[in-house]
């Protein structure tokens, strides 16, 4: 089922597992208002209890070429647009990290400025052969936005991070898994297909551990050891008394193959 309700994104969902389009091909799915806007909505949407996995990917050429800099310059106030669009972006990625639903990027083409930021906040993040990654913010006199800030340092390291931004070092999806942003380089023609065998592969299990894993995980770097300790034993705690997780223990027990919600 397609919702045919957005202009510059396209929304459908197939049972569990849903899949958002960045939909402006012609302007290299760049980023403006509308699209973010709507992919914060989409998010939004995502964030419910009967979708498993999101495949978030891009249509024709690039998955995101990063900021429509056409729509920044005509803007009456350049700095206010910006900032609308940096906010819509940033509740969609908040959302998703946040979301019980495991977020699938299924980078098909280069991804430059917010594209490279918003493709490696995916839980898992697939790359066709072809595509690219590049920072491109300072080429443009800007900075980063899309979160990238705060993911390049925790995946790469501090001076990578400043290399990818401060040179604007283009790389190669090879390049980009050697580096640990990248879950699994595929050919072009298999990447949609790969993309959907995966979502389906994680839809098949419990979307309440996938969820504990991500917000384990996101809490890692704030807390000490105890507090992380105490939030893992808070959260299989959970796990264990839900009703995936009965089902789960009992159809191990009985080795059987688990039916989750």
């Amino acid at each position: 089922m397609t919702d045919s309700s957005y202009e510059a994104i396209t929304l459908s969902h197939a049972g569990p597992v849903a899949q958002i389009t960045l939909n402006r091909p012609d302007a290299a799915n760049g980023m403006n208002d509308t699209m973010t806007r709507e992919l914060a909505d989409a998010a939004r949407r995502c964030d419910a209890a009967g979708t498993k996995a999101v495949v978030l990917t891009g249509s024709g050429r690039f998955f995101c070429a990063g900021g429509d800099l056409k729509s920044f310059a005509t803007a009456e106030s350049r700095g206010r647009y910006i900032k609308g669009v940096a906010d819509d972006l940033h509740r969609a990625i908040s959302t998703f990290a946040r979301m019980d639903a495991v977020l699938i990027t299924a980078v098909n083409g280069t991804a430059a400025g917010a594209g490279f930021s918003i493709a490696v906040t995916g839980d898992l993040v697939l790359a066709a052969e072809s595509a690219s990654f590049t920072m491109a913010y300072t080429k443009v006199g800007l900075s980063p936005d899309g979160s990238s800030s705060y993911y390049l340092p925790r995946l790469v390291g501090l001076r990578r991070a400043q290399e990818l931004m401060l040179s604007n070092r283009t790389l190669s999806a090879a390049e980009a898994h050697e580096w640990g942003l990248v879950t699994e380089v595929v050919p072009d023609a298999e990447l949609a297909e790969r993309a959907t065998a995966l979502a389906q592969q994680v839809a098949a299990g419990s979307a309440g551990s996938n969820g504990a894993v991500k917000a384990l995980l996101l809490s890692s770097f704030k807390n000490s050891l105890e507090e992380q300790m105490e939030a893992e034993g808070r959260l299989i705690a959970e796990r264990a008394d839900s009703a995936d997780g009965r089902e789960g223990v009992d159809a191990f027990l009985a080795k059987r193959r688990a039916e989750f919600a």
